[in-house]
């Protein structure tokens, strides 16, 4: 089910940043669960972030490093990346709906979320 649509994505070197930007016609990120996971190659999806009413849960691996925000209308959501690493390499998906919960083999996470986009690349080189 794919009612958002990703963009930012791309190629850049170790230490670099990037952007990511979510956008939907149907869904605004004013309020409720949302959130950024990705799945790199040959690996299973890993949650990167969720945002709810009760604050913002980061991964271990990009505590620090990553921050999830919002515009003021809510209508597009963003994950700022920063000092990235070719372990960073991975297709980015944003989603929104569900209730968060931080799952062992998945790290945080909307659960139950009510739509996802297609993705986008990020691939960092050494």
């Amino acid at each position: 089910q794919e009612h958002l649509v990703e963009s930012g994505g791309g190629s850049v070197q170790t230490g670099g940043s990037r952007r990511l930007s979510c956008t939907s016609s149907r869904y605004t990120f004013k309020s409720g669960c949302m959130a950024w996971f990705r799945q790199a190659p040959g690996k299973e999806r890993e949650g990167v972030v969720v945002k709810d009413t009760d604050g913002t849960t980061y991964a271990d691996s990009v505590k620090g490093r990553f921050t999830i925000s919002t515009d003021d209308a809510g209508n597009t959501l963003y994950l700022q990346m920063n000092n990235l690493t070719p372990e960073d390499t991975a297709i980015y998906y944003c989603a929104v709906g569900g209730t968060h919960l931080d799952i062992p083999t998945l790290g945080p996470w909307c659960n139950g979320m009510d739509a996802w986009g297609q993705g986008t690349q990020v691939t960092v080189s050494s």
